[in-house]
């Protein structure tokens, strides 16, 4: 709507709209329907305000297609004419960016800088812009190229062709058989709580994180390699399971000096044990 009138009124108007309205009463079709917007809002109707308010958009793109401005603006001695038209398209545009304003704070944004106003209150769409200087219009969203949406449909396709693939890898690999252990094979393992207090980067390592856990006064260093998976920042502070009595390991960055456990094939598809609320480091896990 702005971008069929705004033109005519930056090159002929120098940014000016008119003095008056010269559809008032088209106007004022649109400014009451103020009450019945904010309702579907308040009901969190969203859908219903947006169809309400694309109905009024509608009406004014009528409006324009039935005065045709740029007919107008080829007939000499017309230009009165001509700016009225465009100053109501303008006025109407105003009043749907105020309606729409609550779930396209952004695009209200752009339109007020547009506009040459301040931030648009839900009570000003009442007041018409009169005599008032716009600014040049610039695009407030970009149309959308049929050719990305092909490839993205296309993209689309490939990926759930494959992810049958991938989902059959991970069936394969979840019915792996392991050997049978005894009771007191599993007894032997140490399973920890342990709070994460600090992760940080290995100099050299592509795969690795090196953690300091607190084991409930104890604390130890773990290599763990599930820098893919998870950023230093996020895992201190977070509880997990560690395998205490794992014979430390020395490796050319260091000494680790337990295992922290965790699911997942590995790289980016990996996580951690994280023990239930109320569990403290150092807690056997049995």
């Amino acid at each position: 709507i702005a971008s069929r009138c705004a033109g005519f009124i930056s090159k002929r108007f120098s940014g000016r709209l008119s003095d008056a309205l010269s559809e008032p009463e088209l106007f004022k079709q649109f400014t009451d329907a103020s009450e019945s917007i904010a309702d579907h809002y308040e009901q969190r109707e969203f859908s219903r305000a947006v169809r309400e308010i694309m109905a009024l958009a509608d009406k004014a793109n009528q409006y324009i297609d039935e005065k045709q401005p740029w007919v107008v603006a080829e007939e000499a001695g017309r230009e009165q004419e001509l700016q009225d038209i465009c100053s109501m398209g303008i006025n109407m545009f105003k009043v749907l960016i105020t309606w729409l304003r609550p779930i396209l704070p952004g695009t209200a944004e752009d339109a007020e800088a547009f506009l040459n106003v301040p931030p648009l209150q839900w009570d000003d769409a009442a007041e018409p812009l009169l005599g008032h200087e716009i600014n040049k219009f610039k695009p407030l969203m970009t149309r959308v190229d049929p050719k990305k949406i092909d490839a993205m449909i296309e993209a689309s396709k490939e990926d759930m062709q494959a992810k049958p693939q991938k989902a059959a890898v991970k069936k394969e690999a979840a019915g792996e058989e392991t050997p049978t252990i005894e009771f007191d094979d599993f007894a032997k393992v140490d399973l920890r709580v342990a709070r994460i207090v600090k992760a940080g980067p290995v100099e050299g390592a592509d795969k690795l994180l090196a953690l300091t856990v607190d084991l409930g006064g104890e604390t130890r260093n773990i290599f763990a390699g599930i820098k893919a998976a998870y950023k230093p920042e996020e895992l201190e502070g977070r509880l997990t399971v560690v395998v205490a009595n794992l014979a430390p390991r020395k490796m050319r960055f260091g000494v680790s000096e337990g295992m922290v456990l965790a699911a997942g094939p590995g790289g980016k598809d990996i996580f951690l044990l994280n023990p239930d609320d109320g569990s403290q480091p150092g807690m056997r896990i049995k």
